[in-house]
């Protein structure tokens, strides 16, 4: 591949991940064509029209678009048929057993070998378990060509975030390993010509791999540290914020926020690729199933401590504020807002749901019941901005006796003014 030219690239997978992906490729000289199995979202992209909120997405692809840069298509094979490179970043959950749910990449990986060519690069983007890059290029050398030799394999995770992926893609260093020193040495100059961040070789597949899910084994442990440190220092009337605060002064620690859970695509889920692992090879993964027991019992462990405040939360009426994990995004993948709910139901509690960026119908489709801010009982999940300022007096006028403030984000010392007891971190 002449990085002098325009190469042909093939992005798989063009939701919130692979779209601004694709755009910052072409946004760098690459022409790129973004696959997806979504007709909807490849109407709207080759309208040059973004499927989802990104902040600077919008605009960068309206411009692509009308430049022929950039295009969206449903037919895979046609596409890799003619690509340079190929860069799949199909999403990868896990089963109801917590084991990587391989399928769709798989299905993806055996489209590709029926149509790939010589000389192709083949960059894995998604987030796998260790090994997994390899086992997929056995299976794109069924086409006959030999990974390292007729085409080059790539493993490189991405590490962005909603909201910021734009930013992201330009500032986090790019890690990337290949099948042989070729491959990572290709795909090295590859993205350090078109995505023009920092890259980091780590030459083989399996240190790519480990590098994305060690750090996310750290963030995943490291709340947990910080959670459990909290339920002892609610038991001694401790402010733990001050505690985290002046302990991460010494240039040692870097404790993080405790909260009510950990939600989203990456910290819940990640950890299981190497726990799962882990446990085929007879080892015994003690710390990363604690954090994970540690961050998922935090929503029983708040709604046990309002369950202490009533005494029985039957018949209580309950609010939870926030299904997004994170404030301001629309993205509910494993939000602590299904483990309160299930918490709370357990206690024979059924409560409703506010989420200002979610319509009531996409509430109900997921199994909430969508209601107002009010109740007994209110339980902050998600600290959106609109729930930062409410107006307490008048939530206690109409009966609010308990809030849970699973964010460490509303004022403690207004909420108790209006006599509403405050359970906090």
């Amino acid at each position: 591949m002449n990085v002098e030219c325009k190469p042909t690239v093939t992005v798989i997978g063009a939701g919130k991940m692979g779209l601004p992906l694709a755009c910052q490729l072409a946004n760098h000289g690459a022409k790129v064509v973004a696959c997806d199995v979504n007709e909807k979202t490849v109407e709207l992209i080759n309208q040059g029209l973004c499927p989802f909120d990104e902040p600077g997405v919008p605009e960068l692809l309206m411009r692509l678009v009308s430049e022929g840069a950039l295009l969206a298509s449903s037919n895979l094979e046609e596409h890799i048929s003619r690509s340079e490179v190929i860069i799949i970043i199909v999403p990868v959950l896990l089963t109801e057993n917590q084991n990587a749910d391989l399928n769709t990449i798989t299905k993806v990986t055996k489209q590709i070998a029926k149509s790939m060519k010589s000389g192709v690069m083949i960059s894995y983007e998604t987030t796998l378990p260790v090994g997994t890059t390899r086992k997929l290029g056995n299976i794109l050398e069924e086409s006959g060509f030999k990974a390292g030799t007729d085409f080059d394999l790539v493993f490189s995770p991405e590490r962005v975030k909603s909201q910021k992926v734009l930013k992201h893609l330009s500032d986090t260093p790019k890690i990337v390993g290949g099948v042989n020193s070729k491959s990572a040495r290709r795909g090295e100059k590859f993205y350090s010509a078109f995505l023009q961040a920092p890259i980091i070789n780590v030459e083989t597949l399996e240190n790519a791999e480990f590098s994305k899910i060690a750090g996310m084994i750290y963030r995943d442990v490291n709340i947990a540290l910080s959670n459990e440190l909290s339920r002892y220092a609610s038991f001694l009337g401790v402010d733990i914020q001050q505690v985290i605060g002046s302990a991460n002064t010494d240039g040692e620690a870097h404790l993080l926020s405790p909260g009510i859970g950990v939600g989203g695509h990456c910290t819940p889920v990640y950890p299981y690729f190497y726990i799962q692992h882990a446990l085929t090879l007879g080892l015994d993964p003690l710390l990363p199933l604690a954090a994970r027991k540690i961050n998922d019992d935090q929503a029983l462990h708040f709604v046990d401590r309002a369950k202490q405040f009533f005494g029985d939360l039957r018949e209580v009426s309950a609010t939870i504020l926030g299904l997004g994990f994170r404030p301001e995004v629309k993205e509910h993948t494993l939000s602590s807002a299904f483990l309160i709910q299930k918490a709370l139901e357990d206690e024979d509690c059924y409560p409703k749901l506010v989420d200002p960026l979610y319509t009531d119908n996409e509430m109900s489709e997921l199994g909430f019941r969508p209601g107002l801010v009010e109740g007994e009982l209110i339980i902050l999940n998600t600290a959106h901005s609109q729930f930062l300022n409410l107006d307490w007096r008048n939530l206690f006028s109409k009966g609010t006796r308990a809030v849970v403030d699973g964010r460490n984000a509303l004022n403690k010392t207004e909420i108790e003014s209006f006599g509403i007891k405050y359970i906090g971190l």
